[in-house]
C-alpha cells in the first residue's frame, strides 16, 4: 500500500496545484457567461477548440517521451538537454509559421474576420510548449512547491488579465470617454482579451522557468533523438486523434448545427461550451490522477508486484470519479448557477451523458499504461482513431438534427468504445488483474441511481425532495461502497484507522 500512498503524494502535490489552477480557470465561467454575449462565448470556445490540436502538433510527445527515457540509466545523460535543443527549435518554427497562416486557419473554423485570434493563440500554443520539458523535469525531480507557484501564480495573473479587459476597462470608459481606455479597450474585441490573458499566463510561467528552460548542455545526441521520436510520434498522432474526440465537436457543430444563420450557429457552440464545463470535478480528477500517475507508473514498472498496484489504482480512480458524478448529476440544479446566462441552461440535459463520458475517458488515460510501458505506442494510435472514427460518424450524421446532443452522445460512445477496445486488448499484451466485473457493477449502479433521482423528480419537480433524494442516494451508495471495499479501505493512510 506504499505505493498507493506515493501515487496518492504525488496527486496532491502535482494534481492538487492543477485542479486548483484548473478550477480557478473554470470559475471564470460564471463571470465570462454574465459578461459575455452567448455568441462571443461560442467564438472563444472555437478558438479553444483548435488550440489543444496545435498543442499535440507543437509538444509531439516530448513530455511523455522524457518521463520514459530518463527512467532509464544509459539515456539519462543528454535526454534533458536533446529534449528542451528539439523543442526549443520546433517551437520557434511552428510558431512563425502559424502566425503566417492566421487568415486560413481562421476561415477554416469560420472566424473569417479575427486573424488576430490565432496570432494570439500561437503564442499561447508556443509558450505552453516551451514550459512543458521544464515543468517535465520539476516533476521528474520531485519539485513540487516550484511546479504549484508557477502553475498557480500563472492562472492568477490570467484571471487579472481578464477582469481588467473585460469589467475595469469598459467601467473606466463609461466614466471617461476621452481617456486612454478608449485606446486600449474595444467592445468587438472581447474573445481576444480573454486569449491574451492566456499569453501572458504562459509568458509568466517561460519567465518563472527560464532556469530550466536554458540549464542543458548545448549537445544534440542525435541518435537518442531518434529512439525518442520512435517512440513519441505515436503518441503524437493518438494526442492529435485524440483532440478531435475531445474538442473539435464545438468546430463540426458550428459547421453543421441546424440553424438559420452562423450568429446562430456560434449560440450553439456557447450553450454546449458552457454546459460542458458542468462536467468540472470529473474532468480535474482525471487531469490531476495523469499529473501524478504518468511518472509513477514508470516508476513501478520495474517491480513484481507493479500489475497489482495498477489494478488497486484502478479501483480507487473507478470508486472517485461514480462518487463525483454522483455529486455532480444529482446536484445539477444547484451546479447549473455557474453557468449565469439563463438561456444556455437548455443544454443542461448533456451533462450526464458528459461526465459518464469523461469517466470513461479517465479510466481511458488509466489502462493506456499497458501500451507506453511495452513501448507500443502506436496501439494508442490505433484505439484513438477507433474513437476518431465513431466521433465523425456520429457528428457528422446527428448534428444537422439533434444539434450538440448529437456532440454529447458522440463524446459518450468515442471514449466508451477506446475504453474497451483498450481493456481487451491491453489483457491479451500486458495483463493488469483489474476487478472489472465489481468496477462496471459500480458504473451501473450509478447511472440507475441517476435514473431513479431523475424519474422521481420529474413526476414532483420540488426542490426540497430534489435535494433530499439526492443525499439521500448519494449516502447510500458511499456507505455501500464502504461496506464492499472495507478492507481495502482500511489499508489507506490516515483514514484508513477510522474504517
Amino acid at each position: 500500500m506504499s505505493s498507493i500512498k506515493k501515487l496518492a503524494g504525488q496527486t496532491i502535490w502535482y494534481g492538487a496545484s492543477t485542479i486548483f489552477s484548473r478550477f480557478l480557470i473554470y470559475m471564470l465561467t460564471p463571470y465570462l457567461t454574465a459578461v459575455m454575449l452567448t455568441s462571443d462565448y461560442g467564438e472563444m470556445n472555437l478558438v479553444y477548440a483548435i488550440i489543444p490540436f496545435l498543442n499535440v502538433v507543437f509538444l509531439y510527445g516530448l513530455d511523455t517521451a522524457y518521463f520514459r527515457f530518463s527512467q532509464k540509466e544509459e539515456h539519462k545523460e543528454g535526454i534533458y538537454g536533446t529534449s528542451s535543443m528539439s523543442i526549443i527549435t520546433t517551437t520557434l518554427l511552428f510558431t512563425v509559421v502559424m502566425v503566417l497562416f492566421s487568415g486560413p486557419i481562421a476561415a477554416l473554423i469560420h472566424l473569417k474576420n479575427h486573424d488576430s485570434y490565432i496570432t494570439l493563440a500561437a503564442f499561447i500554443i508556443g509558450l505552453d510548449a516551451l514550459a512543458a520539458i521544464p515543468f517535465a523535469k520539476l516533476r521528474q525531480e520531485g519539485r513540487p512547491r516550484k511546479f504549484a507557484f508557477i502553475r498557480i501564480g500563472g492562472v492568477v495573473l490570467n484571471i487579472i488579465v481578464t477582469y481588467f479587459f473585460l469589467s475595469f476597462c469598459p467601467a473606466m470608459l463609461k466614466k471617461h470617454p476621452d481617456s486612454v481606455f478608449r485606446v486600449i479597450y474595444h467592445r468587438d474585441f472581447v474573445v481576444g482579451y480573454i486569449l491574451l490573458a492566456g499569453v501572458a499566463q504562459n509568458l509568466f510561467q517561460v519567465i518563472l522557468l527560464r532556469k530550466e528552460l536554458f540549464r542543458f548542455k548545448p549537445v544534440f545526441n542525435f541518435q537518442q533523438w531518434k529512439l525518442i521520436m520512435v517512440y513519441s510520434l505515436p503518441l503524437t498522432i493518438a494526442g492529435f486523434a485524440g483532440m478531435i474526440n475531445e474538442t473539435f465537436d464545438r468546430v463540426m457543430l458550428n459547421w453543421w448545427a441546424p440553424v438559420a444563420n452562423a450568429n446562430e450557429a456560434l449560440v450553439q457552440v456557447g450553450i454546449y461550451g458552457a454546459c460542458y464545463k458542468l462536467s468540472i470535478l470529473i474532468t480535474l480528477s482525471v487531469q490531476a490522477f495523469r499529473m501524478g500517475a504518468e511518472p509513477f507508473f514508470f516508476g513501478q514498472s520495474t517491480r513484481e508486484d507493479a500489475p497489482k498496484t495498477y489494478a488497486r489504482v484502478m479501483k480507487f480512480f473507478v470508486i472517485v470519479l461514480t462518487v463525483m458524478f454522483l455529486v455532480v448529476a444529482l446536484y445539477l440544479d444547484a451546479w447549473k448557477y455557474i453557468v449565469q446566462n439563463k438561456r444556455m441552461w437548455e443544454g443542461l440535459r448533456v451533462v450526464p451523458i458528459l461526465l459518464f463520458a469523461n469517466m470513461f475517458l479517465g479510466i481511458y488515460y488509466n489502462l493506456s499504461i499497458w501500451y507506453k510501458l511495452s513501448n507500443r505506442t502506436s496501439a494508442g494510435a490505433y484505439i484513438t482513431f477507433i474513437g476518431v472514427g465513431v466521433t465523425l460518424f456520429v457528428n457528422y450524421f446527428f448534428i444537422p438534427r439533434y444539434s450538440y446532443m448529437a456532440c454529447a452522445w458522440a463524446t459518450f460512445l468515442c471514449y466508451g468504445s477506446m475504453m474497451v477496445v483498450s481493456f481487451v486488448w491491453g489483457q491479451k499484451q500486458y495483463r493488469i488483474p483489474y476487478a472489472w466485473k465489481k468496477l462496471v457493477a459500480y458504473m451501473v449502479i450509478v447511472a440507475l441511481l441517476y435514473f431513479i433521482h431523475h424519474f422521481v423528480t420529474g413526476w414532483w419537480p420540488y426542490a426540497w425532495l430534489n435535494y433530499t433524494l439526492a443525499t439521500v442516494l448519494l449516502a447510500a451508495y458511499s456507505f455501500f461502497i464502504l461496506q464492499v471495499e472495507k478492507k481495502e479501505f482500511r489499508k489507506l493512510p490516515v483514514v484508513g484507522k477510522y474504517i
